[in-house]
């Protein structure tokens, strides 16, 4: 019971030792001295930050296609800029992905996609037509889909 509340305390003064310890008895499976509600807490939060580690990136790349796009007039000054931040923002989304975190992006891209275009028509003035994403979550992730220009 001591370790319990050591591990407890320790959650509150270095919280990498707490994870450090707490995955060692896991390990050990000693689940009895497991600080079981912080543990609760850390996974509730590790799954919220990746959910929304995943939608930003997924923001960006839709942001990104939009601008490439539709932004006409600075298409020649920008396309390549745009693209490298699809390729980057695409490379980060994919390694970052599990199969249950897709599936949660899908179930949210219409907001996300929102949110996109209500950052690319504030920064362009653009009216984007689409209310709906025009993009499936397959070619968002494809590192080698881009939009045909209009």
């Amino acid at each position: 019971m001591t370790i319990t509340t050591n591990l407890k305390q320790l959650y509150d003064t270095d919280d990498n030792l707490w994870l450090e310890e707490t995955i060692e008895l896991l390990k050990q499976k000693q689940f009895n001295q497991l600080d079981v509600e912080n543990l609760i807490e850390e996974l509730i939060r590790w799954g919220k930050r990746d959910l929304a580690k995943g939608k930003s990136f997924l923001r960006q790349i839709i942001i990104h296609l939009l601008l490439l796009q539709y932004w006409q007039v600075e298409y020649d000054k920008n396309y390549r800029h745009w693209i490298g931040e699809i390729k980057t923002f695409r490379y980060d989304l994919n390694n970052h992905l599990t199969t249950n975190l897709i599936n949660k992006l899908q179930e949210d891209l219409e907001n996300v996609y929102q949110s996109a275009v209500d950052f690319v028509q504030i920064k362009t003035d653009l009216t984007i037509s689409t209310e709906k994403c025009p993009y499936t979550m397959t070619q968002l992730l494809d590192n080698s889909y881009l939009p045909i220009e209009q």
